[in-house]
């Protein structure tokens, strides 16, 4: 991958990954080149198929951009954030960023359900 930035500058998945939570909503937006996007397809299914095999992975869900915008959408959950630290610094999922094009820049930020009153719960 050739370049990970933060969804919010001031608190980056790094420091996410310090705190306990469970469950955890990992939301990843991904923008790249769309000449890049069938090598992205096969790279990001690749590390979907490490991450189904790891322990406290719930699911995940892979969503393009309407039109013609290569914006791709990553929504995965998770057990734990202690589950989800595990798999995404594991040194097999840290050596396939490589393989990603180098246009693409992943934004990476990790979520927990909210309960709103008549709306939806926890």
């Amino acid at each position: 991958m050739s370049l990970m930035k933060p969804l919010d500058e001031k608190f980056p998945i790094q420091r996410q990954l310090r705190i306990e939570a469970a469950p955890v909503v990992l939301i990843n937006v991904f923008t790249l080149d769309a000449a890049d996007e069938p090598v992205f397809l096969d790279v990001w299914k690749d590390d979907a198929e490490f991450m189904k095999r790891q322990p406290g992975f719930i699911s995940t869900q892979l969503h393009r951009a309407i039109g013609e915008s290569p914006t791709y959408l990553n929504y995965a959950v998770w057990e734990s954030t202690e589950a989800f630290r595990a798999a995404f610094t594991h040194p097999e999922f840290i050596a396939k960023l490589s393989a990603y094009p180098s246009s693409a820049v992943a934004a990476p930020h990790l979520f927990q359900k909210v309960a709103v009153t008549g709306i939806c719960t926890v």
